[in-house]
């Protein structure tokens, strides 16, 4: 079997090799599933975040957000818990910084920091998924922490995972602590696993 490695480094050159309008034409098309999914049109926070390495573009989704009152908080690294995100709102005027990885996160300003329980909907990154919704992702483990209570307890945000229709592989070498997720939007459709 594929070592979770090689194929984490095989989809991320994958994606990262999209055309420039490829990217733009996907990041368009996440907008018609926010406006049809009723999850998204009833939320009042989501979590999304910045794409970087070839990841979908959510800056679209962001603006659809922004212009139906729908406020958007963003991840940014835990600076004393290693492995840990925390979420901080985002608008248009956010101060931001670069984190370690070179990822855009708003400026830490502890007035700002959004509780996981003030979160309708937390949209995931990730770098792989198969047709029963395990997620591979980067290797750090931040958002299978994140959404452990989510898996254990349905307790916390509901996560749908955004990818690109290449991410999509036979079979994800699985490990214990994995999330799998109950919703996966990429460009041509929502792929859902009712729980």
């Amino acid at each position: 079997m594929i070592t979770r490695q090689s194929l984490r480094n095989t989809v991320r050159q994958l994606r990262r090799e999209l055309p420039a309008e490829t990217q733009r034409q996907a990041a368009l098309s996440l907008v018609p599933h926010f406006e049809q999914h009723p999850l998204i049109r009833r939320a009042r926070r989501v979590a999304l975040y910045l794409a970087s390495d070839g990841e979908l573009d959510t800056r679209e989704a962001i603006a659809w957000c922004w212009q139906h009152d729908i406020a958007v908080c963003l991840p940014v690294l835990h600076p004393f818990s290693k492995g840990h995100l925390l979420f901080v709102d985002f608008t248009p005027t956010t101060p931001m910084s670069s984190n370690r990885f070179g990822i855009p996160e708003p400026e830490l300003n502890c007035q700002h920091i959004i509780s996981k329980a003030s979160i309708d909907i937390l949209f995931t990154p990730l770098v792989a998924f198969d047709q029963l919704g395990n997620r591979l992702g980067m290797g750090g483990g931040f958002y299978d922490r994140t959404l452990s209570s989510w898996h254990h307890h349905r307790l916390g945000p509901y996560p749908i995972g955004l990818a690109h229709d290449c991410q999509q592989v036979e079979q994800i070498p699985v490990e214990s602590w994995d999330v799998p997720l109950p919703e996966i939007l990429t460009p041509a459709r929502r792929w859902h696993w009712p729980a």
